[in-house]
Parts: structure tokens; sequence; C-alpha cells
């Protein structure tokens, strides 16, 4: 097990750009805070708010996944209690949430594509999982996870998204 953490680490190492300055960098920031629930939430109520009935639904659809997502996340990472990787950037989550197993961004972005994917036009989640994958890249590149902090997270929120079309029957 100590092998495959020291390798997780490393390659995480390979893919970080959090204190080297330049376009990466910034793109990355931006993509990794795109992820945060705060943001989703506000934006969704909006769409709720403003939205035709079917947008509306969506919206509802997405915030449940959301905090179901999150609960989930939290449980997993109060029981298996991982450090985050050292580093200066993302003293929020450092301070707010200091642990990294699973990513919680990437299971929140994994699970609103697979949702998008069962619950809206192709189009849409198309640009989720585009999207997804961004976040996922941009958590570690900017040192806040491990590689398999965002492969877990990912692979959860793949499951919960599912779970969740399943269980509604896609009912939006």
């Amino acid at each position: 097990m100590k092998n495959l953490l020291e390798l997780d680490a490393r390659l995480s190492e390979r893919l970080r750009v959090a204190e080297k300055p330049g376009l990466r960098r910034i793109v990355a920031a931006l993509l990794a805070h795109s992820g945060d629930s705060w943001f989703w939430l506000l934006g969704l109520a909006l769409v709720w708010g403003f939205g035709s009935p079917y947008w509306r639904a969506r919206a509802l659809a997405f915030g449940v996944g959301i905090a179901v997502t999150a609960a989930i996340v939290m449980t997993i990472k109060f029981t298996v209690r991982r450090r985050r990787p050292e580093g200066e950037w993302g003293s929020i989550y450092r301070r707010t949430d200091p642990h990294s197993f699973p990513s919680g961004h990437a299971a929140r972005a994994a699970m609103l594509s697979v949702m998008g994917f069962g619950l809206c036009p192709l189009w849409l989640g198309m640009v989720l999982l585009a999207w997804a994958l961004g976040v996922m890249l941009a958590r570690v590149a900017m040192g806040v996870h491990y590689l398999s902090d965002v492969v877990a997270g990912g692979l959860l929120g793949s499951v919960i998204g599912y779970l969740f079309l399943l269980l509604t029957g896609a009912w939006v």
C-alpha cells in the first residue's frame, strides 16, 4: 500500500502547476473553483427561480444530487481522514475540509455529468463531461488533491448519478 501511495504522490506532483505562474495555472485555478458547491447551488437556484418547468425540475434534481453526494463524500472523508497534499493554494479548502479522499469536487462534477446525460439534451451532457474531467485534473494541478482522490471521487460521483437516474426513473 505504501508503494501505491508514493506512486500516487509522484504522479500528482507531476501534474501540479499551483506554484508555477502562467496561463495553465490560471485555467487550472478557474476550473478547480468552478466545481465549488456554493457556485452550483447558486446557479441552480437561479435556474429554478427563473427557468421553465422543464429546467426547474432539472435544477431541483441536480440540487438533490449535490446534497446527497456531499453527505456521502463527507462520511467517507471523515472515515478515511487522508490529509491533503501540502501547499499554499486552496487555503480555504485546507481550513474547512482538511481531508482529501475522495475529492468532493470530482464526485460532484461526475455526478452532474452523469445526471446531465440522463436528464438533459445530449450536448449538455457532453459539456458537463468535458468540464468534469477538467475539474478533476485541475484539483490535482492546484495541489489540493492527489490523483487517486479525484479518480475515486469521479467513480463515486458517477455511481451516485447513475443510481439517482435509476431510482427516480429519470422522472424529470
